[in-house]
C-alpha cells in the first residue's frame, strides 16, 4: 500500500486508473471500497454540512457560468453600439460573479471548518485506539511511522472525507454545464474543447516513470538528510564534548550537496516537461483560437461568442482534468485510510471487568505473584523460562542481573503491558482474592521507568500528570519523600518554576528524584522502579527508599537494578539471567551487596 501510496503522488490520473482496474482484476479492489466505507462512517456525521455543500458549489458553479454568458453579451452589445440591453447585463455579469464569489467563500469556510473537525474527531479515536492496542502488536511500528500515520494519513483522509463526493458531482456538473454552454452555441467548438483535456492528459504518460523516478531519489535522499538532521541535534552535547562539530559542519554540506544534485535534475527534467506540455497546449489552443477567428471573419460568431468559446474551452479543460483528478484522490484517500485502519485494527489490550473488585483492598496492600512464567517477544526465543516471583505489602523487592537479560520485561509482565505464554502473572489481595494482571489492574501501580520521563512544563504539570487534582501540599510531600525539595525549594518559583524538554535545567538525578516523587504522588498500592535510582548517590538512594516504606508501609515495592547498593533495604531478591529468575539466599544477597 505504501508503494501505491507514493506512486499516485508521482501520477495524476493514468496510473491511478491503471492501479483501480489492476485491483479490480486481481480481487482486491474490495479494499478500497472497505476503506471508503470506513471514511464514509465518519463523514455520516456531517451529511447535513455536506448536502449544504454540494448545493452552493453548484449553485456557485452556475453563477460562474452566467457570468460568463453575460460576459459574452456585453462585447457583443459593445462592438455593436448597442446600449439598450447593456446596464441589464452589467447586473447580471456583475450580479452573478458576486454570488459566485461569496459562494465560494462560504464553500472554502465550511470546508476548512468540516476538514478541521472531521481531523479532530478521526485523532481522538484513534489516540483513544492506539493507547488501548496491545503493547507487543503497537511496538511493531516505529514512533516515527505512527506519528506519519497519525498526521499525514489522518490530515489527507479528513480533507477528502467531506468534500470528496461533492466534489465529484460539482465537477461533473461544472463539466457537463460548462460543455453544452459551447454545444449550444458551435458544435466543432465543443468537441475541439472536448478533446483537448484528454490530448493532454494521454501525452503526460510519456514523462510519468522519469518523474516517479526523478521524484522517488528526491524523497529518499530528503529522507536521508532529515535523518542526519535529527541526529545531529539529538546528540549535541555529544558532538559538542567530542569537539568534532567541523566533522559533523562538513558533513551536512555533503548531504546537502547530494540533495541539490538530485533536486537540480528533478527541476531541468521538470522545466523540460513542462515546455512540452505548454507546446502541445498552445497547439490545440491555437486550433480553437484559429477556429474562432474563421468563424468570426466569415461573419458566423460575434467577438463576445469568440470570447465566451475561448474562455469555456480553457473552463472545459480544467474541469475535465478536475474530474480524472478524483481518481488520485479517491486512490489516495483509500490508502492512507488502509494505513490508519491497520492501527485502529490492532489487537486490543485485555481488560478484566472483575479487576475493580481489587479496589476496596488497596489499602491493605496486594501480593505480586508469577508462577511457571514463560515469556518470549520473538517465537523461539526465549526471554523468561519457567520462572517465579513473589513480592508482599511491605517488601522491597529487588531484580539484579545483567543489562538485557530480562529486568524490565519482569516490569512489563507485572504491568500486563505483556502476557506471558504460560504460567500466570496475578495480583492478590489480602482476603485470598486474585486477578489476571490486565490493563484494568494498572491503576494499582506507579512506575517510574528507565531514563528521563520529565516533559516540557512546570514541576507541579510534571507531577499533576498523575493526580490532577493534588493540592500543593500533596505535591511538596511526595517531593520531600523522593528527596527532590531539597532542590525545588531554592527555585525561584518552586514546583511553578519551568522546565525545559526532557528536564532541561535538571541534572539526572534531580529528574530522577522528580519522577520518583510523582510516583509516590500517586500512591499507589504497588510501586515499580526500573533502574530509577541508577543517577542517585548510595546516600539519597536509601534514604529516598526508606521514605517510601517508613510513610507507606503497606506498599509493595519492586526495584530493578544494577547496584547492589540497596540489597541490603530488600526483603528478597531475584536474579535475572539466562531466561531464569531466581531467589537468592541471604548469604547470597549479603555478599552481593558486600561486594560493591
Amino acid at each position: 500500500m505504501d508503494e501505491e501510496n507514493q506512486n499516485q503522488n508521482k501520477n495524476p490520473a493514468f496510473e491511478s486508473l491503471d492501479i483501480l482496474i489492476s485491483r479490480w482484476k486481481d480481487g482486491t479492489f474490495a479494499e478500497i471500497i472497505d476503506d471508503w466505507k470506513w471514511i464514509f462512517s465518519y463523514s455520516a456525521r456531517y451529511k447535513s454540512a455536506i448536502a449544504f455543500y454540494l448545493i452552493l458549489g453548484i449553485f456557485s458553479t452556475s453563477m460562474g457560468l452566467v457570468s460568463s454568458v453575460a460576459g459574452k453579451y456585453m462585447i457583443d452589445i459593445i462592438t455593436g453600439h448597442d446600449s439598450s440591453r447593456l446596464w441589464v447585463m452589467i447586473v447580471i455579469m456583475v450580479g452573478s460573479t458576486v454570488f459566485s464569489l461569496v459562494f465560494g467563500s462560504i464553500i472554502s469556510r465550511i470546508t476548512a471548518k468540516l476538514s478541521i473537525d472531521i481531523n479532530n474527531d478521526i485523532q481522538a479515536d484513534i489516540f483513544d485506539k492506539i493507547v488501548d492496542a496491545d503493547w507487543l502488536s503497537l511496538n511493531e511500528y516505529s514512533n516515527g511511522d505512527i506519528l506519519n500515520r497519525f498526521n499525514g494519513d489522518i490530515g489527507t483522509v479528513s480533507s477528502n472525507a467531506i468534500s470528496w463526493l461533492p466534489t465529484i458531482i460539482i465537477a461533473i456538473y461544472n463539466f457537463i454545464a460548462t460543455f453544452f454552454v459551447i454545444l449550444h452555441y458551435d458544435w466543432i467548438m465543443a468537441v475541439i474543447a472536448l478533446c483537448s483535456a484528454p490530448f493532454m492528459l494521454l501525452m503526460s504518460r510519456f514523462v510519468i516513470k522519469k518523474q516517479r523516478d526523478y521524484s522517488k531519489k528526491v524523497r529518499e535522499m530528503s529522507s536521508e538528510l532529515m535523518t542526519f538532521e535529527v541526529e545531529a541535534i539529538y546528540n549535541f552535547d555529544t558532538i559538542k564534548s567530542f569537539g568534532i562539530a567541523p566533522h559533523y559542519s562538513k558533513k551536512m554540506r555533503w548531504w546537502q550537496g547530494k540533495f541539490r544534485d538530485i533536486s537540480l535534475k528533478y527541476n531541468l527534467f521538470s522545466i523540460k516537461t513542462n515546455i512540452l506540455m505548454s507546446v502541445m497546449g498552445t497547439l490545440v489552443q491555437f486550433l480553437a483560437f484559429g477556429y474562432c477567428l474563421f468563424r468570426l471573419w466569415s461573419n458566423d460568431i460575434t467577438y463576445g461568442t469568440m470570447t465566451l468559446f475561448l474562455q469555456q474551452r480553457s473552463k472545459l479543460s480544467s474541469a475535465f482534468s478536475n474530474v480524472v483528478s478524483i481518481i488520485p484522490s479517491f486512490l489516495n484517500s483509500s490508502v492512507s485510510a488502509h494505513r490508519i485502519r491497520e492501527l485502529v485494527q490492532l489487537p486490543r489490550e485485555v481488560h478484566i471487568p472483575e479487576s475493580g473488585e481489587m479496589d476496596k483492598y488497596a489499602e491493605q496492600g496486594f501480593r505480586v505473584q508469577m508462577e511457571d512464567v514463560n515469556f518470549s517477544y520473538i517465537e523461539g526465543t526465549q526471554v523468561i523460562t519457567e520462572s517465579a516471583f513473589e513480592a508482599n505489602p511491605g517488601e522491597i523487592v529487588a531484580l539484579v542481573g545483567p543489562s538485557g537479560e530480562g529486568k524490565t520485561t519482569m516490569i512489563r509482565l507485572i504491568l500486563g503491558l505483556v502476557r506471558p505464554q504460560d504460567g500466570g502473572v496475578t495480583l492478590c489481595a489480602a482476603d485470598g482474592s486474585s486477578i489476571e494482571m490486565n490493563a484494568e489492574t494498572r491503576h494499582l501501580f506507579a512506575y517510574v521507568p528507565q531514563g528521563n520521563t520529565i516533559i516540557s512544563g512546570t514541576i507541579a504539570e510534571n507531577m499533576r500528570m498523575v493526580k490532577e487534582d493534588a493540592t500543593d501540599e500533596e505535591i511538596i510531600d511526595a517531593l520531600k519523600v523522593s528527596c527532590a525539595w531539597d532542590f525545588v525549594e531554592k527555585l525561584p518559583d518552586t514546583i511553578n518554576s519551568n522546565l525545559g524538554e526532557r528536564g532541561r535545567g535538571l541534572s539526572e538525578g534531580q529528574a530522577q528524584r522528580i519522577a520518583i516523587a510523582r510516583a509516590v504522588l500517586r500512591d499507589a498500592p504497588v510501586l515499580l522502579l526500573d533502574e530509577a535510582t541508577s543517577a542517585l548517590d548510595v546516600t539519597t538512594e536509601r534514604t529516598v527508599l526508606r521514605n517510601i516504606v517508613k510513610r507507606h508501609p503497606n506498599k509493595t515495592c519492586i526495584v530493578t537494578t544494577h547496584r547492589p547498593s540497596v540489597l541490603n533495604l530488600c526483603q528478597r531478591v531475584y536474579r535475572v539471567m539466562e531466561t531464569h529468575v531466581t531467589e537468592l539466599s541471604e548469604e547470597e544477597s549479603s555478599r552481593m551487596a558486600m561486594d560493591f
